[in-house]
């Protein structure tokens, strides 16, 4: 007699009426051992009861519901793969003529490109003549600023400071202004514990 109980899944083979090499000596285990016996019993039961239940079958767009749910990972070469596919003109001819300006397009850019590196002396000029206009609008944006929150008095006065004065007094009204900030912050943080 083997003293060992029946483990669930050979209950399962035994249930399901299952035949072959191994299943001999698990009908003779049944045949000695109560427990395992009942163990078997109470499993029938169980499935009969759920064979007895009504079978449903599911909405067909049960599946389509899902997986709209279900976040899918793309890869970027798929993703760029289908963009492309998305944007190519179905018939032949018109596949020829897209190519054609995507390449007269490239080509345009790499020589746009390789002549711009060439010409250091135009790259610099324009650099710098497009860092004169972004510091004239930031100035101008800050001379603006300031007139409106402080008036036209307190911008002549900022002007008699010189830059480092005025670099000074800027940064006082940034620790200012994240001071508040924080206090604001702070009193939200307290309101909502209260």
């Amino acid at each position: 007699m083997n003293h060992r109980h029946l483990l669930p899944d050979e209950i399962d083979l035994l249930v399901d009426g299952e035949a072959g090499f191994g299943v001999a000596p698990l009908r003779a285990h049944i045949q000695e051992c109560a427990d395992c016996r009942e163990r078997l019993e109470d499993a029938r039961i169980v499935v009969d009861a759920l064979e007895s239940l009504p079978h449903f079958a599911p909405d067909s767009r049960l599946a389509d519901r899902v997986m709209a749910q279900v976040p899918v990972f793309v890869p970027a070469h798929v993703a760029a793969r289908d963009s492309v596919r998305r944007w190519m003109p179905a018939s032949v001819g018109a596949r020829i003529a897209a190519a054609a300006v995507a390449g007269s397009v490239a080509l345009t850019l790499t020589l746009g490109m390789i002549w711009l590196a060439l010409q250091g002396d135009a790259v610099i000029f324009v650099t710098g003549l497009l860092g004169d206009r972004v510091r004239g609008a930031v100035v101008g944006a800050a001379r603006d600023l300031a007139v409106a929150l402080l008036g036209d008095a307190a911008l002549s006065a900022l002007q008699g400071l010189g830059a480092v004065g005025a670099s000074l007094l800027f940064l006082a009204f940034l620790l200012a202004a994240a001071g508040t900030v924080v206090g604001i912050r702070r009193l939200a943080v307290a309101g909502r514990r209260a």
